[in-house]
């Protein structure tokens, strides 16, 4: 069933509403002594932690919405999906950034998008321990809302449309591997300035005019959906290292203007996968 779409301004309310209930869930452990679990086992596999941080927020959400979107489908990152029976689905990643989380480094953020069955249409992207919020509807506007209002943001754009004029980010350039590697070394080589380690905070950060450029690879669903609306809604290009789309992860380029995101191309799309 093909999702109807009457009012996505009362869609990105109700967002706004799931954010606010997980911002209390997720201050009550941050720098708070959180005990982490690895979701993986073995000396051979690589450290994925998870607190109970996100699996309350997961399951406050969850609740809530099928209390107030019965039949909409659910896809997180600690439980079990819920099929959709409307085609609208919410994307929930509950704490994005667990890492620096437990670290008590307030760059992690709370995702949240809904989706119909091609893209995601509306997300928050929410920091609860700085207050910022913010909000996108894709390809149409984005805003930051710290608590008095939301105000509009904007993409530098078509101020930097040269790779060496971009501040460049990724969440760590050690997780590039092979081709990868040698790909987005290259483009970061050309940058002005580099700055690592911010996870979806990056893009929002690009949204609001500050960095140009966020490469990433290894993406789930669930990291990937809320940042679409606020990044293009802001004026910015997403997508996967191709060019398409990139809603289900994988590999990830977000830029401040097409020209930038057409010169990134250039260097990633040989060592896309």
């Amino acid at each position: 069933m093909a999702p109807a779409w009457p009012d996505l301004t009362g869609e990105l309310a109700f967002l706004e509403t799931l954010a606010d209930a997980a911002r209390p869930l997720a201050l009550r452990h941050f720098r708070a002594g959180a005990v982490p679990e690895s979701k993986t086992t073995g000396s051979d596999a690589e450290y994925d932690p998870v607190t109970a941080a996100d699996r309350d927020i997961e399951t406050r959400l969850r609740t809530l919405i099928a209390q107030h979107r019965p039949g909409d489908g659910v896809l997180g990152e600690e439980h079990a999906p819920t099929p959709s029976q409307t085609g609208r689905t919410f994307v929930i990643d509950p704490i994005d950034g667990t890492r620096a989380f437990i670290a008590g480094l307030p760059i992690w953020c709370v995702l949240i998008a809904l989706s119909g069955p091609d893209c995601p249409v509306a997300s928050v992207i929410d920091q609860p321990f700085t207050g910022e919020r913010f909000l996108g509807l894709n390809g149409e506007a984005a805003w930051l809302d710290r608590g008095q209002g939301r105000q509009r943001i904007r993409t530098r754009g078509q101020a930097v449309t040269r790779i060496d004029d971009a501040i460049i980010s990724t969440t760590d350039p050690g997780l590039f591997q092979g081709a990868e590697a040698d790909a987005f070394a290259s483009l970061a080589g050309l940058a002005r300035v580099r700055r690592y380690g911010l996870d979806a905070y990056g893009y929002a950060a690009l949204a609001l005019g500050g960095i140009d450029l966020v490469v990433e690879s290894g993406l789930k669903a669930w990291d990937a959906a809320a940042l679409i609306p606020v990044v293009t809604g802001a004026g910015g290009v997403i997508t996967d290292w191709r060019g398409g789309p990139c809603h289900d992860g994988g590999q990830v380029v977000a830029a401040a203007s097409a020209a930038l995101h057409a010169r990134a191309l250039e260097r990633l799309t040989p060592a896309a996968a």
